[in-house]
């Protein structure tokens, strides 16, 4: 089985409206839950493949990252304890995310907010899809014989489920921040004053 970069990317293009986006079904969210059991033990390991991947597949992303945007070594980064550092802060949500998939209000709540804080990182929400591409790279290999299309396809859902939240989040943020440098600052009216 190849790598599915190209598969969740796609899929997350063809969910536009973040509002069509479902949480996973039942079984899936069994699958996900049962895999997670697996990777939970290798989650720095995975934190760190998953960003030093996604710097290899899309360089550009290294922008959003202060730390890492001059970095030319990639191999170098694998030791780097700021990636490692952010790697298992990544990993930490996926495993809030895990967790909430029976409290969808929670989870919904959750990935808004990260939407919103990814607003002021400047992150913009074209690259959400790209880390969840990663993860599912970065998984494969830790669950060997564990790992089947419908696994993979239990784990591409989350991602863009939990994506479009993020996408909803940003999008929300963004129409906020316009409106408070459109909206005319409160001065008192010199009239008035005494």
């Amino acid at each position: 089985m190849g790598c599915a970069i190209s598969g969740l990317a796609a899929k997350a293009a063809r969910e536009e409206n973040p509002e069509d986006v479902a949480c996973p079904p039942e079984e899936q969210i069994h699958m996900i839950r049962e895999s997670w059991k697996v990777i939970r033990d290798d989650i720095a390991k995975v934190g760190i493949i998953m960003f030093v991947r996604l710097f290899e597949t899309h360089p550009e992303c290294k922008d959003v990252f202060f730390l890492f945007r001059d970095v030319e070594d990639l191999e170098g980064l694998r030791s780097s304890r700021e990636l490692r550092a952010h790697g298992l802060r990544v990993m930490s949500l996926i495993e809030k995310c895990v967790a909430r998939l029976d409290q969808q209000e929670r989870l919904e709540a959750l990935a808004v907010e990260l939407g919103k804080s990814h607003y002021h990182y400047n992150a913009p929400p074209k690259y959400y899809s790209y880390v969840g591409a990663e993860f599912i790279c970065a998984v494969q290999p830790i669950l060997k014989d564990r790992w089947t299309a419908e696994l993979e396809e239990a784990w591409k859902s989350l991602f863009v489920y939990v994506t479009s939240l993020m996408k909803r989040g940003y999008q929300e943020e963004s129409a906020r921040q316009r409106h408070l440098e459109n909206s005319p600052k409160e001065r008192p009216d010199k009239s008035t004053a005494l």
